[in-house]
């Protein structure tokens, strides 16, 4: 059912005392007019349904799975694991070291026979003293 406007105009055109081609002028005015109203509403309705996807969009990339919250997780991670593998690093060179010196030289066998084992050359004697606790 056409809308009011829509049948005024169109008993307008029908009216046989109106000049044919000034009705037709009107006709041809109403329906650009209401064309252009249709293009606006519809232009309007695109443009919020593109605001409402780049508001999606932009939380996804903030919050979702692999967002930037996510990625600023991972990089403290990595940061951090990078760490521990440095100390690690280290200490497996510490332990390296160790070990060549236990392979080759006879004083550091020795001091870790004495240290870790208490090992004792002939006639030698051990004193050991009790240990104080520590106080608070």
């Amino acid at each position: 059912m056409p809308s009011g406007r829509v049948q005024r105009l169109l008993k307008a055109v029908m009216n046989p005392r109106v000049n044919p081609s000034a009705s037709l002028h009107r006709l041809t005015f109403a329906a650009a007019r209401v064309g252009e109203k249709a293009y606006q509403r519809r232009r309007r309705m695109a443009t919020a349904a593109v605001g409402a996807l780049a508001l999606m969009l932009g939380y996804h990339v903030v919050f979702g799975r692999n967002g930037l919250t996510a990625f600023q997780q991972k990089r403290m991670d990595s940061k951090s694991l990078d760490a521990q593998l440095g100390d690690l690093t280290r200490e497996n060179e510490r332990l390296h070291a160790h070990v060549e010196r236990l392979k080759n030289d006879p004083n550091a066998i020795e001091h870790e026979a004495r240290e870790e084992l208490h090992y004792t050359r002939p006639g030698e004697v051990i004193y050991t003293l009790p240990v104080e606790p520590a106080k608070h």
